[in-house]
């Protein structure tokens, strides 16, 4: 007998929908990484070496180093008004964000507020990611109780694992079909 069948239907499908909502989750927060070169080009000034290297590093580091703001913030959140809410709440800021960089005018259209706008969302996605994954593994712990209790939290780093590889095959399928970049996003951002 499995350990996942002493479960509740209710705690399956809960495990199932927060595996989903992380694999989002991740799929999102890596399509900006596994799409780097690209974008780098379309939204950092090319005349000055020095400044478009320091500005993209800037919007790809803010992701890692505003996570633990991240917890910090949607822990409370989760901890005063439930898991459920702070789930929701990171996907939606998830989803607004990738809507956002598909429509970002680049460099070459609006100046360096291009690569401003792209940090802001970069920012956010970084903040909503670790509220996501900490939130639905603390969900998973809550509902569920010892010896399942471990591999379902697992489960939620795993798909998160999953999400950041499907995020390096879909653009990359797009892009050899000829694609803009900017339905990578538009996907990312329709799933969620």
């Amino acid at each position: 007998m499995s350990l996942f069948s002493q479960l509740k239907r209710e705690q399956k499908e809960a495990i199932g929908l927060l595996q989903i909502g992380t694999f989002l989750e991740y799929f999102d927060l890596m399509l900006y990484v596994h799409m780097a070169v690209l974008l780098n080009q379309l939204f950092f000034p090319k005349t000055d070496p020095h400044t478009a290297a320091l500005l993209s590093a800037f919007a790809f580091c803010s992701t890692y180093v505003l996570r633990p703001f991240g917890a910090l913030i949607f822990g409370h959140i989760g901890d005063t008004m439930g898991r459920k809410s702070t789930v929701i709440t990171t996907t939606l800021v998830m989803a607004v964000s990738c809507i956002m960089m598909s429509s970002l005018p680049t460099y070459a259209q609006i100046g360096i507020s291009a690569a401003w706008l792209v940090t802001i969302c970069r920012v956010f996605q970084g903040i909503s990611s670790m509220g996501e994954i900490i939130g639905a593994e603390i969900c998973v712990t809550e509902i569920t109780k010892p010896p399942v209790q471990y591999p379902a939290v697992c489960l939620i780093s795993v798909a998160s694992s999953l999400g950041a590889v499907a995020a390096l095959g879909v653009p990359s399928l797009i892009i050899r079909m000829g694609m803009s970049w900017r339905i990578a996003f538009m996907v990312g951002a329709s799933l969620l």
